[in-house]
């Protein structure tokens, strides 16, 4: 990346905090609506858990899994998703800017769009998300008997990080598509909101063709299906290598570039309303 490049991408960072930073005193100057919508936040994703622990109590396992193992996963899969919600999740939006025209508004500001989309009304009661997925991850881990060596230590935090960027990577490609179908939010959240449900379930209890979907074509598998299959000990259900349990930085790299490729894309294509 030239000069040009990192001089542009340190702009955006430095427009994202000042944005965010702007709705977090905002958010501050009523600190018991923060509470109340952050545990409600809390709460309510509290009750995807308590759903798998109420089959747990009609099962012992699940495609091959126990419930530690499954909260393991649990875990890995909505902290992951909770940060890139909390960090990118505005980006949702982008339709209904395009639809009314506001998004010309962003073009005119000395500052890249993107940034300014990602920080606009930066939430930061989805920080509720992310200390539960916390819990049900240290839970997880406290109940399972890990043979930890050092590179498994290492794939903990490496996992979280990389998965955080992949759900980033698609919540940029759903807003790039939403240029095109301005009215196309839900088909964003079945890949973003769906994309973690369907990760919080083993491999095993997929079909094998939605398993090579999600590990070739969109790499979701990569948050936590291939890695945690590694520190569990376990065989991944399509026979792949286990280096690649190693791999989810590169993919989330990956993702990262093809995402701003389409983001770049879906603004040059943008029409304004005229409004």
């Amino acid at each position: 990346m030239g000069e040009t490049g990192t001089g542009r991408v340190r702009e955006g960072v430095r427009a994202y905090l000042m944005i965010a930073g702007m709705w977090i005193r905002s958010t501050m100057a009523y600190r018991a609506s923060f509470v109340m919508t952050t545990f409600g936040n809390f709460s309510a994703t509290l009750l995807d858990f308590v759903g798998i622990m109420l089959m747990f109590s009609r099962v012992d396992v699940l495609g091959g899994w126990s419930l530690p193992e499954v909260a393991f996963l649990y875990g890995l899969s909505g902290t992951a998703f909770g940060l890139a919600d909390l960090v990118i999740g505005s980006m949702e939006r982008l339709g209904r800017r395009v639809r009314d025209g506001t998004l010309d508004t962003l073009l005119v500001r000395p500052a890249p769009v993107l940034a300014q989309v990602a920080a606009d009304q930066f939430a930061l009661r989805r920080l509720g998300r992310v200390v539960q997925g916390l819990l049900v991850l240290t839970w997880a881990v406290a109940r399972l008997d890990i043979d930890w060596t050092p590179l498994k230590l290492l794939l903990m935090p490496v996992m979280v990080v990389s998965g955080c960027g992949i759900f980033c990577a698609v919540f940029v490609a759903g807003a790039a598509f939403q240029f095109l179908a301005s009215d196309a939010s839900e088909v964003q959240n079945a890949f973003t909101y769906g994309g973690t449900t369907l990760l919080q379930y083993p491999p095993t209890v997929f079909a094998k063709e939605l398993v090579r979907g999600v590990t070739f074509v969109l790499p979701l598998a990569f948050v936590n299906w291939l890695p945690a299959t590694y520190v569990l000990g376990r065989p991944y259900p399509l026979g792949l290598p286990q280096w690649l349990a190693f791999a989810p930085p590169l993919v989330a790299a990956g993702c990262c570039a093809l995402a701003g490729l389409a983001w770049r894309a879906g603004l040059r294509s943008y029409r304004s309303t005229g409004s």
